[in-house]
């Protein structure tokens, strides 16, 4: 199992994803702008994602694909499918009882994670609206997190890697098709999140009934495996998604700021998750049952080896992917959103934000590297202590940038803090003997930051004024971003190849 090329492969998938991601905020843009409409969607539909990313994809995924590659390496076929099993059970009877308790205290949700729409009735009412049609939604996604996890634990990483395309083509079919059928039109976004979750769901199970893994009813609180899972879970919840809570708590800030602030993030983390999800999400996805294995070998050479790889991997590519999105904030932002209602102002104010994610993109990528050293031997408590610090420190942050940088001093805060949890993880790992770095790191780092440096020197001195990208119509943008990312492209790589790298140098087998 060579993880370059299933690294290429889970990246190449999670990139259609996110293409289609933009087509669908191209629409978004288009037909909503950015004002009381998207800002009432943007909040509701923050909660269900939020809880997602919280419980589905982190809290759940990095507590249960540990133990079940535990129990398939060293248990039978039987004991294995039990575990599915009970998990699943369980899973699906929390999920619907929270779904049923979210819709019914959604005027409170929304007053407590955005308190100032309540001194706008109508947002608030909307909002509300909203979030009772989009909470479902955590059902059909954790659901599917479940489904990924067992598919990844078993190497097949590409079926979960283009499901969350379905959720982007029923925002895009809705949005470009359906909207005029809604009174306010906003309405067929909320009903897009909760057919796009079905979607997803529906579009695994025939993988997993062809693996003779398909959950079936089995309600066995008294299971072991079941029991360290939920042990897991509650620490792993905090510890894993420290970055999205403070998502959160950023827009409570942003509830505050001038009418539009909330969007204008929304559109900037969402270019941002672009490199996040493309790298970081893939390489975490396949680190995770890799590193659960060789722990459960007791191999920790091979553990602390896969670590160093994916670190590499992560600076390689991470790196010119931060520093592109802040050279070229404004051509990307006019080419995907500065179409319709959504005009120069917004573009410009996204830019901020965008900008000041950027600094910190090499810190949130890194985390989803090395949060697994500690997930995959079971250990939640250390990054739940550093998460705790990197909270606090964030909204400190927070505090102190609001006033002058408003809300792009809310995305520097994230960032921000991001690196600071990145940097903890590491430390305690290398400090612990967990992870020992391999030779040739600070050679490696001067090559990468010199090919760096001189990409950003060619698109800086190319990319032009940025009234030409304000004005030009999208039939000249489109093409002239896809020859700057292409030029960056060539520049980098070229500079890497000068440099003496070679993609057989980051070759690398994960354990079957």
């Amino acid at each position: 199992m060579n993880l370059l090329r299933i690294l290429a492969t889970v990246s190449s998938l999670t990139m259609v994803s996110r293409v289609l991601g933009y087509v669908r905020d191209f629409f978004i843009a288009r037909v909503f702008g950015a004002g009381l409409l998207t800002d009432a969607f943007f909040v509701a539909f923050k909660i269900p994602n939020l809880l997602r990313r919280l419980f589905a994809e982190g809290a759940f995924s990095q507590a249960f694909v540990p133990i079940l590659a535990e129990y398939k390496n060293r248990t039978g076929p039987a004991e294995t499918k039990s575990l599915v099993d009970s998990i699943s059970t369980v899973l699906f009877l929390a999920l619907v009882l929270a779904a049923a308790l979210g819709m019914a205290a959604a005027p409170l949700i929304v007053y407590l994670t955005a308190p100032g729409f309540a001194a706008e009735p109508e947002k608030f009412a909307l909002t509300v609206q909203l979030l009772r049609i989009t909470f479902p939604y955590i059902v059909f996604i954790s659901l599917v997190a479940l489904a990924a996890g067992i598919l990844n634990t078993w190497n097949r990483f590409s079926v979960p890697a283009i499901t969350p395309a379905l959720l982007n083509v029923a925002f895009i079919v809705g949005a470009a098709f359906f909207a005029e059928h809604f009174d306010p039109p906003i309405l067929v976004l909320a009903w897009a999140v909760f057919a796009g979750g079905l979607l997803q769901l529906a579009f695994q199970i025939p993988f997993l009934m062809k693996m003779k893994l398909l959950p079936r009813w089995r309600l066995d609180f008294s299971h072991p495996g079941l029991r360290r899972v939920l042990l897991l879970m509650v620490p792993a919840a905090f510890g894993v998604s420290v970055s999205q809570i403070s998502l959160l708590l950023n827009q409570i800030f942003a509830s505050f700021l001038p009418t539009g602030s909330v969007s204008w993030l929304y559109y900037a983390d969402r270019l941002m998750e672009l490199p996040a999800g493309v790298l970081g999400v893939a390489v975490g996805t396949i680190l995770l049952p890799s590193l659960s294995k060789y722990h459960a070998a007791a191999n920790t050479a091979e553990y602390s080896r896969l670590l160093d790889w994916g670190l590499r991997i992560t600076v390689l590519l991470a790196v010119p992917s931060a520093v592109a999105l802040a050279v070229l904030a404004l051509p990307l932002i006019a080419m995907l959103f500065q179409y319709g209602r959504f005009g120069a102002e917004d573009a410009w104010m996204t830019r901020q934000a965008l900008v000041a994610y950027s600094v910190g993109l090499v810190g949130m990528i890194l985390v989803k590297i090395l949060a697994p050293g500690f997930y995959a031997r079971q250990n939640v408590a250390t990054p739940v202590k550093i998460g705790i610090v990197t909270l606090v420190a964030t909204q400190l942050m927070n505090l102190a940038f609001v006033g002058p940088l408003r809300h792009a001093g809310l995305a520097l805060a994230i960032g921000l803090g991001a690196c600071l949890n990145a940097l903890l993880l590491y430390w305690i790992l290398k400090k612990d003997k967990i992870y020992v770095p391999q030779p040739g790191w600070p050679v490696f780092i001067l090559k990468v930051l010199a090919s760096v440096a001189f990409m950003a020197i060619v698109l800086f001195t190319t990319m032009g004024e940025a009234w030409w990208w304000l004005d030009a119509g999208w039939q000249r943008k489109v093409p002239a971003v896809l020859g700057l990312v292409l030029l960056g492209t060539a520049a980098y790589g070229a500079c890497l190849l000068i440099c003496g790298l070679r993609p057989r140098d980051f070759s690398r087998r994960g354990a079957e």
